[in-house]
């Protein structure tokens, strides 16, 4: 959403997001939103753009590890739900499943629990939609738990890198520009 359509508290909040090149490789343009979460009003504001335009569609919402945990965790509290973490290779103690993909720089596996009724409607949030193969993988994995997905709320989306189009049909939402 271009800067000067964002509400005066949102503006605000994007001014907060740190751009540092060549982190964690060079190459690389990392987006640091920790000034963001330290800004209790900005982050609010941030956590109500989030999901908005998925009000009334989802009964949880699953957060991507790491980033992603932070924002789902303050959106769950904020629409009143449970949250459920999409989770690195290891660091659950059950994993129900778990599935491989590709990121802009590596590999990696993420794994979930099937905690959840079949049927659960879930809000998937993460920082950000780059190549998409991380969120491509976690909508892949909630579906294949029975989990329906009403779709994917990010903070920023960085064009050109096919993410939008990896995620198919699944509604995606952004609250800031690329």
């Amino acid at each position: 959403m271009p800067i000067e359509l964002l509400s005066p508290e949102l503006a605000r909040a994007e001014h907060l997001i740190r751009e540092i090149p060549g982190y964690p490789q060079p190459g690389i343009l990392f987006r640091d939103i920790t000034p963001l979460l330290a800004d209790g009003q900005a982050f609010g504001a941030t956590v109500a753009a989030l999901i908005e335009p998925f009000a009334g569609e989802f009964d949880v919402i699953a957060g991507v590890e790491a980033r992603g945990f932070l924002l789902a965790s303050a959106a769950a509290i904020a629409a009143g739900t449970g949250v459920v973490p999409v989770r690195k290779a290891g660091k659950l103690p059950q994993p129900a499943a778990a599935i491989d993909y590709a990121l802009e720089y590596g590999t990696a596996t993420i794994e979930m629990h099937a905690d959840l009724e079949a049927g659960t409607r879930v809000l998937l949030i993460d920082d950000v939609l780059a190549t998409g193969g991380t969120v491509a993988a976690a909508l892949e994995l909630l579906e294949r738990l029975g989990y329906p997905v009403c779709g994917t709320a990010v903070l920023f989306e960085i064009d050109g890198l096919g993410g939008r189009e990896r995620i198919g049909h699944h509604p995606l939402h952004t609250v800031f520009g690329s």
